[in-house]
């Protein structure tokens, strides 16, 4: 049997090559002589530059020393510079909720994220694959933008502080320095569809994890409008919302195209050549809900399967939804681990049990050889 393996990584546990990995040791164990494909898959969160790292031959990771964390402090940002000319930047290394010593839901700004894409411009890269997910901010992206040579200012003709809470002293924006998106363009890659402002915008939807009270809330959505409001971009765009609106500022001041980042990662790494002639799928990611349906690495990799009329397995940490077509199969760590703490705490363990799982019910699953 030819068995295709592409989880998404288990956000704060492992990552998507680790999982794949352990997925396919116990597959192994159980059938040994199978013929495994590892495709380890991102949508745009954390992870997607490990993922592509791994994956695309000839990809170059290179360090950037010294970024603006999203707290002001200092930390070291990376993109993969692939062999096609595209440099893919990943937001959460630069700009992640998790490097914030507290939570500032309105100072936290986006700065070193554009630092790094500048790091990526001048390397070389002519086009631009933007990772957004993880985000600590809600400044529209702002901070990167700013980063890149755009120049914002209040009504006295100062120029604003960092983060969203600023955004609404807004009174002029001056494009004149800034740098131009490269050649082959730019892409925000992304699992949301949210607009930009709000009760399902960026600050309603994602503020509350980032810190922000319902005060915070409503400064954020109204210095999201200013910004709306003074440029010439569309609020109400799927996507725009995604990464705390930094979305909306790349689409609207680099021309980006917001898109579901699962699929742009899929073409990357060959998610569809892989899967023309698999048995069975394989994928995975840490909580399985109704939103996986919709831009998450399982929904995209079903729908590639379903194209193909391949069964599908999903491995999660856990499973608030049922299965749907072509699914077959979910298999829940917290199942077979008894706890959800277990299951954390020794995740390759149990990985390797789900793998061997599914192996011993291959034929259940339908997975029979096709003719080819």
């Amino acid at each position: 049997m030819r068995i295709v393996i592409a989880p998404d990584s288990f956000k704060g546990t492992t990552s998507a090559v680790e999982a794949a990995t352990s997925i396919a040791e116990g597959w192994l164990e159980v059938r040994p002589h199978d013929d495994l494909t590892l495709i380890p898959m991102a949508d745009g969160g954390e992870g997607t530059l490990g993922v592509l790292a791994a994956a695309v031959a000839g990809a170059q990771t290179r360090t950037v020393r010294g970024c603006t964390g999203p707290d002001g402090r200092p930390v070291d940002g990376r993109f993969v510079l692939l062999p096609d000319g595209t440099g893919a930047v990943e937001l959460a290394t630069t700009s992640g909720l998790p490097l914030l010593r507290r939570l500032n839901p309105l100072r936290a700004h986006t700065r070193g994220v554009g630092e790094v894409i500048a790091a990526a411009l001048d390397a070389g890269a002519h086009r631009l694959a933007i990772a957004v997910g993880g985000s600590a901010s809600t400044d529209g992206g702002t901070g990167a933008l700013r980063a890149l040579g755009l120049e914002l200012y209040d009504s006295h003709d100062q120029p604003l502080a960092d983060g969203g809470g600023a955004l609404a002293a807004l009174a002029r924006i001056d494009r004149d320095g800034l740098r131009p998106p490269p050649a082959g363009g730019v892409e925000i890659l992304s699992d949301v569809r949210n607009p930009l402002l709000g009760p399902n915008g960026a600050a309603a939807r994602f503020g509350p994890q980032k810190g922000a009270t319902p005060d915070d809330v409503a400064i954020l959505d109204g210095g999201l409008a200013r910004l709306a409001q003074l440029s010439d971009g569309d609020p109400a765009a799927p996507g725009a919302g995604a990464a705390g609106g930094t979305a909306f500022g790349f689409a609207t001041f680099w021309q980006a195209r917001i898109t579901s980042g699962a699929a742009v990662i899929g073409d990357l790494v060959g998610l569809d050549r892989a899967l023309r002639d698999a048995d069975l799928i394989i994928t995975g990611e840490g909580l399985l809900d109704d939103t996986s349906r919709d831009g998450k690495v399982v929904g995209h990799v079903a729908a590639r399967a379903r194209a193909n009329g391949t069964p599908v397995v999903v491995i999660c940490g856990s499973a608030v939804t049922t299965a749907w077509a072509p699914i077959v199969g979910v298999l829940a760590l917290t199942s077979l681990a008894g706890t959800q703490g277990d299951a954390r705490g020794q995740v390759q363990h149990w990985l390797r049990a789900a793998g061997a799982q599914a192996a011993r019910n291959a034929d259940e699953y339908g997975a029979i050889r096709r003719p080819r």
